[in-house]
């Protein structure tokens, strides 16, 4: 029964693979369904069952997360090629849905998006792709890298991870109005507390953006800092990159303790590369997580 469990599992995620690289596509039921390998009388209610979603919704709302990403990142993309893309024939019905799911029009999110509201509105698309993300780390996975110095520019955030939104918000205009384009300049991200600390206000983590550029005195938003350099246990995250801590908790409990290493006194970090969202598959996104070693 676990074989063939797994087997079913594995058709699934082929699945969600498959919408993820095909939005593009006519993803009707019956295509979708052969890649499933199973029939389509009965896919739409066997992934419902799964997923908490329709077939239908989950399409929806993949082609929606994709679209709000390139109004957030894609200047040069009208928002009517948007829409188009988005599989609405007219940017009045993509408007009203857009405002609708998210509280803003298209046009209002591209100049400040409010991302409080867009992070519940995808709670369904990504407790669906998280249900087949149980990933086992293996030692093997684990690389020791020399890494480094790097400058960078932080933006602190300290308390509730509720508000995490609004500081994502202001580090995505900041590095924006500064011209500091992920496709030149990696983001970092260095996590100084637990993901969810028994007191929600104790949650602390710094957005980075590489550079060596000199941070003004006045500037009310970022501060120059310094991501030291030295040997790192290096682990490469995939699919449910939004929430690292299983790797995190597998490199501290499992990989530390049988390494023979020691932890330096810097905390876990991660750099995010630039093959996320829009231009990449949700399975295609990684991560690389850095444990400091002394």
């Amino acid at each position: 029964m676990r074989t063939a469990h797994q087997n079913y599992q594995a058709r699934m995620q082929r699945v969600l693979d498959h919408i993820d690289r095909h939005l593009d596509d006519d993803l009707d039921l019956e295509a979708v369904s052969r890649v499933a390998a199973l029939s389509k009388f009965h896919f739409h209610r066997q992934f419902m069952a799964t997923f908490g979603l329709s077939v239908h919704r989950y399409i929806q709302l993949a082609r929606m997360k994709r679209a709000s990403h390139r109004l957030a990142s894609k200047e040069e993309q009208s928002i009517t090629e948007i829409a188009m893309d988005a599989g609405y024939d007219a940017p009045d019905a993509f408007a009203r849905a857009f405002r609708q799911r998210f509280g803003q029009s298209p046009s209002s999110f591209r100049k400040s998006p409010d991302w409080a509201p867009w992070l519940a509105a995808f709670g369904l698309h990504n407790n669906a792709r998280s249900k087949l993300m149980q990933i086992n780390y293996e030692y093997d996975d684990v690389a020791i890298r020399d890494v480094p110095s790097t400058p960078v520019a932080i933006l602190e955030h300290r308390g509730d991870r509720a508000m995490l939104p609004a500081t994502i918000e202001r580090f995505i205009a900041w590095r924006k109005a500064a011209g500091l384009s992920p496709a030149t300049s990696p983001t970092f991200n260095i996590f100084r507390s637990e993901r969810t600390p028994a007191n929600p206000a104790d949650y602390s983590m710094d957005l980075c953006v590489g550079t060596d550029r000199g941070i003004g005195p006045d500037d009310d938003v970022m501060k120059a800092g310094m991501i030291p350099g030295g040997r790192c246990a290096v682990l490469r995250v995939v699919h449910d990159t939004h929430n690292l801590e299983p790797a995190a908790l597998f490199l501290y409990g499992d990989w530390l303790p049988a390494s023979g290493e020691e932890a330096r006194d810097f905390p876990i970090y991660c750099r995010r590369h630039l093959d996320f969202f829009p231009d990449a598959a949700v399975q295609d996104v990684v991560v690389e997580l850095f444990l400091p070693l002394k």
